[in-house]
């Protein structure tokens, strides 16, 4: 508390907050360092809150290097004020002690069903039941939470976090319904059916991307021919969300641990140089990999991955291939990984191909949405990449009247407080439609 108080007490309270341009849903940063800075965390968490529906969660995965920290002007004459960390303290502080109860807004407003728990999800939900709507979530998963309860680590997001924001919602009326997949138990048109207003879908990007790498055995290539075998029928190749998923369910007793498919010992090679592809490095070397070498075919200057996060890679082991791409994988008999021939390309040099020992490969080369609910929904439409396609008036709604998306499955792709950048634009967008159609039904 002292430590926290005392970083707060350094804030300027600038009258033009560089800090809060700097965040993307512009949360009122010297405001709630001023009330923590006085001790008052609970007038600090409420002004937190009154922006962002996740502040634990923003707290410890939001790119404040790049946002509110790499803004402060406190940075420029030695060191920004640790704004992520302060963020993290209150709300850990406010859900430790319960602090603050938030009154339940009556809801007459509209009824909104919400597919997807993820940031974008939650985001809307909470936004739209502050405004007065009855909201209910479905959501596909046992446990809700998206991206932040099965693709970031524990070490960086630990679970029990997500499960209490998630509570937090639902004491605010959120609705949640589990385990429903929405295009296969239910559809588009049977939640209309059920009486809801409007709907948003926020089902995130369900789909990894993947490469096709040559496979060869003994000299001959695997791969040629319509029986041939792609490198994502091995074992040994994994998509990165999917191979942090198995983790995360194996550490909650629901899998076996050799089901992630990376033994003691191995030698893991993870494609990528995203905040993906060092989580999916880190967690390899966690769960037993003797060595694990990133390949990115650019240099350091243009990894989409936070610097903060390489260096914490760096640190933890991982060995990073630059100018480099994976030309072959090789296999034995069992069609068990054992060799990869890495090229490496430097700019104005020649080409240089190694043969090196591998026993997995992991892809972290980004994702695409699945098509399910497009498929089971007339009138929803999506681009020629998948992603739905929306409008600004009212903001984020589909071309199906009164189906609203938002985050990446509309093409919002960054992080997750940019997904809830986008989120809180289009539960906007919901409320005024609501508004306006209740308006002239009244009218009619």
């Amino acid at each position: 508390m002292a430590e926290a108080i005392q970083e707060a007490q350094r804030c300027l309270h600038c009258k033009v907050p560089q800090c809060q341009k700097g965040c993307p849903i512009s949360n009122d940063i010297p405001d709630w360092v001023h009330e923590l800075s006085k001790g008052n965390l609970g007038n600090a968490i409420s002004i937190i809150r009154a922006k962002s529906n996740l502040p634990a969660v923003c707290g410890r995965v939001c790119a404040h290097e790049k946002q509110c920290e790499g803004s402060c002007v406190l940075g420029k004459k030695g060191q920004a004020l640790n704004i992520g960390k302060l963020e993290r303290f209150v709300a850990d502080f406010d859900s430790d002690n319960e602090l603050t109860h938030e009154d339940i807004v009556e809801k007459k407003r509209g009824r909104v069903a919400v597919i997807g728990a993820g940031p974008s999800g939650i985001t809307v939900a909470g936004d739209l039941s502050r405004m007065g709507f009855s909201v209910e979530i479905f959501e596909m998963e046992a446990q809700c939470g998206g991206v932040l309860r099965y693709g970031i680590p524990e070490y960086r997001l630990p679970k029990e976090v997500v499960a209490r924001e998630i509570r937090y919602i639902e004491k605010m009326g959120v609705v949640i319904h589990r385990n429903t997949h929405v295009g296969f138990d239910i559809t588009i048109d049977s939640l209309f059916g059920q009486g809801f207003d409007a709907i948003f879908i926020g089902t995130g990007l369900g789909k990894p991307k993947t490469l096709e790498i040559p496979i060869y055995r003994d000299g001959r290539c695997l791969s040629e021919g319509g029986g041939g075998i792609g490198c994502n029928d091995l074992k040994g190749v994994r998509k990165a969300a999917h191979f942090l998923r198995r983790v995360e369910l194996i550490q909650e007793g629901f899998m076996s641990p050799d089901e992630t498919h990376v033994k003691p010992g191995a030698h893991v090679w993870v494609i990528g140089c995203g905040n993906t592809a060092m989580d999916a490095s880190r967690t390899a070397l966690r769960i037993g990999a003797k060595r694990v070498d990133v390949v990115y075919h650019r240099g350091i200057d243009t990894m989409s991955a936070l610097r903060a996060e390489y260096d914490d890679a760096v640190k933890e082991g991982v060995h990073f291939n630059w100018w480099s791409i994976i030309r072959e994988i090789h296999v034995d008999d069992n069609q068990d990984i054992t060799e990869i021939v890495l090229e490496t390309a430097e700019p104005d040099k020649e080409p240089v191909r190694q043969t090196l020992p591998a026993e997995n490969v992991i892809m972290a080369i980004g994702a695409e949405p699945k098509t399910k609910i497009v498929r089971t929904t007339p009138g929803l439409e999506n681009d020629e990449r998948k992603f739905l396609i929306t409008r600004d008036i009212p903001y984020g709604m589909t071309t199906r009247k009164g189906v609203f998306a938002g985050g990446d499955v509309a093409n919002a792709q960054a992080t997750v407080v940019h997904a809830m950048q986008n989120a809180k634009r289009v539960a906007e967008g919901i409320a005024q439609y609501v508004d306006a159609v209740k308006l002239m039904e009244a009218i009619s």
